[in-house]
């Protein structure tokens, strides 16, 4: 019985063996397989994969934009509050929906170590008003027809590099830039007709550019922002080109690059480059969010290097130790306005008057009746208290030496969001004390224009839910101011003891 039974177990035994035998090859072959196929463990395409499905960004409906002359508009303190505690997201197809996301260019590796981030996708969005657009590898420009074309591209992309991206109407006079990937075939890219080892910078000076306020909140700053890494290794190539603008502008530029600004529109090379940069970074209204910004740069550096480029010799409102030096009697500027351009001090010489009796050394400059920047820029950063009523001619503010005071008189019409969005809130980045007047009935000459129980008087927010052309014609337009000397002194005491100038030595 035994040997029988032990007999027929062997067959069983043998089987077994062998059918684990093939489960154990059948492993060790899928292995090798997973090993050779599968995406885990290949970053380059994990990453691919990841960028290709970006999260999709919410966009907010155009705002209605002012005309180019207001130094403001009704899209300032919308963008103001959108744009805090933003992060920077891949650009949403909404926005250029002609245009697929393309996959990152870290599939491919940079031909050179530049300073082009190239974690990120090749177009995305660095705030509510801003794209950016940076790609590396063989760059070929060609300015005519606004397009680059980038070997380590797959797809195409577009954008308008201007920073005011939701606003229709400043979009309107600001070109579309595309980059592309090389043309397929051999010899169809465009043959490079000019080589530079520095980054290719492409910015619009359309939009509303012009105006001081814009000049700086839209163009220059943000270009700052980007460029301030590169570290003078970057060529601006300037669409939209005005001559004027840029030789009012050019020391700035100077001082952010080492090479020769352009006007990329209407240029005839095939300008190649090892990466480029198309439309600047925006962070906020003439400021910089050192949080954001590489290298924790600030508005701060911002006008340091505007004292460079214009030769201003005051960084702070310190008074000289001579105690003969007329610099130790504080100097007052008020910011002038043409009475038909609305906002203007209708009692100037009074106000002049008043203030050099409180020991103020003063001047009346009107920015706009001056095309040197550099001569009106050395004018401000000699004061150490300025003065004017709401508008562009207050950016001078940038020039003001840290510690001097800006004095904002705010317009008749509860203006007092548009004024702190502006001028209230730069002013703390650039170590400027603020102080301001408001402008009230009996100060303002809506008063001699409209009846005395009319909305533009008794309800200003009826008008202002009229929208901002509206707001603008009224109140802005309209409106020139009488300031009382009293109350304005008040003002300029306090003034006066903010500055170095009203210590005790």
């Amino acid at each position: 019985m035994k040997s029988r039974s032990s007999a027929r177990g062997e067959p069983r035994r043998f089987g077994n063996v062998a059918l684990l035998a093939l489960m154990l090859c059948s492993l060790v072959a899928l292995s090798l397989i997973r090993a050779r196929f599968s995406p885990i463990g290949n970053t380059a395409v994990a990453e691919t994969i990841k960028v290709e499905d970006p999260k999709p960004v919410v966009v907010s409906k155009p705002a209605v934009a002012a005309e180019a002359g207001d130094g403001t508009d009704e899209a300032t303190a919308v963008a103001v509050e959108e744009d805090k505690d933003e992060e920077a997201q891949p650009k949403d197809e909404e926005v250029q929906p002609k245009t697929e996301h393309a996959v990152d260019a870290t599939v491919r590796p940079a031909k050179a170590a530049v300073a082009v981030d190239a974690s990120k996708p090749v177009c995305y969005e660095t705030s509510r008003r801003s794209d950016t657009c940076e790609a590396a590898g063989d760059v070929r420009l060609v300015g005519r027809t606004q397009t680059i074309y980038v070997d380590t591209l797959e797809r195409e992309w577009k954008t308008r590099p201007y920073c005011r991206k939701h606003d229709t109407y400043a979009l309107s006079h600001v070109k579309e830039w595309s980059l592309k990937p090389f043309p397929s075939g051999d010899g169809a890219a465009p043959k490079c007709t000019s080589n530079s080892s520095a980054t290719a910078f492409v910015i619009s000076t359309g939009g509303f550019t012009g105006n001081p306020f814009h000049d700086y909140t839209d163009v220059l700053i943000p270009a700052f922002i980007t460029a301030h890494r590169f570290a003078g290794e970057v060529q601006f190539l300037v669409s939209s080109y005005k001559s004027w603008w840029m030789s009012r502008y050019i020391q700035i530029f100077q001082q952010m690059s080492r090479y020769e600004v352009v006007d990329i529109d209407a240029d005839d090379e095939v300008r190649c480059y090892p990466s480029a940069v198309v439309g600047p970074t925006f962070h906020k209204e003439l400021g910089v969010d050192p949080s954001k910004a590489p290298s924790g740069v600030s508005v701060a550096d911002f006008r340091k290097m505007l004292r460079s480029a214009f030769g201003l010799e005051r960084a702070t409102a310190t008074p000289s130790g001579d105690r003969w030096d007329i610099r130790r009697r504080p100097r007052l500027l008020i910011i002038s306005r043409r009475t038909s351009r609305g906002r203007a001090f209708m009692n100037e010489r009074a106000m002049a008057d008043m203030a050099g009796s409180l020991g103020f050394d003063v001047r009346i400059g009107d920015p706009d009746t001056t095309s040197d920047t550099s001569k009106f820029a050395r004018l401000v950063n000699s004061c150490d208290v300025m003065v004017g009523v709401h508008g562009a001619g207050l950016t001078n503010m940038v020039f003001l030496p840290a510690g001097a005071v800006l004095v904002q008189v705010v317009p008749y019409g509860r203006l007092e969001w548009l004024a702190r969005n502006t001028f209230a809130e730069p002013s703390a980045g650039m170590e400027v004390h603020y102080l301001e007047y408001v402008v009230q009935l009996d100060e303002t000459t809506l008063s001699e224009q409209y009846p005395s129980d009319h909305l533009v008087l008794k309800d200003p927010m009826a008008i202002h839910k009229q929208g901002w052309d509206a707001l603008k014609t009224t109140y802005l337009d309209k409106q020139n101011v009488r300031p009382h000397l009293g109350r304005l002194k008040k003002t300029f005491l306090q003034a006066l003891k903010m500055l170095p100038h009203g210590r005790d030595d």
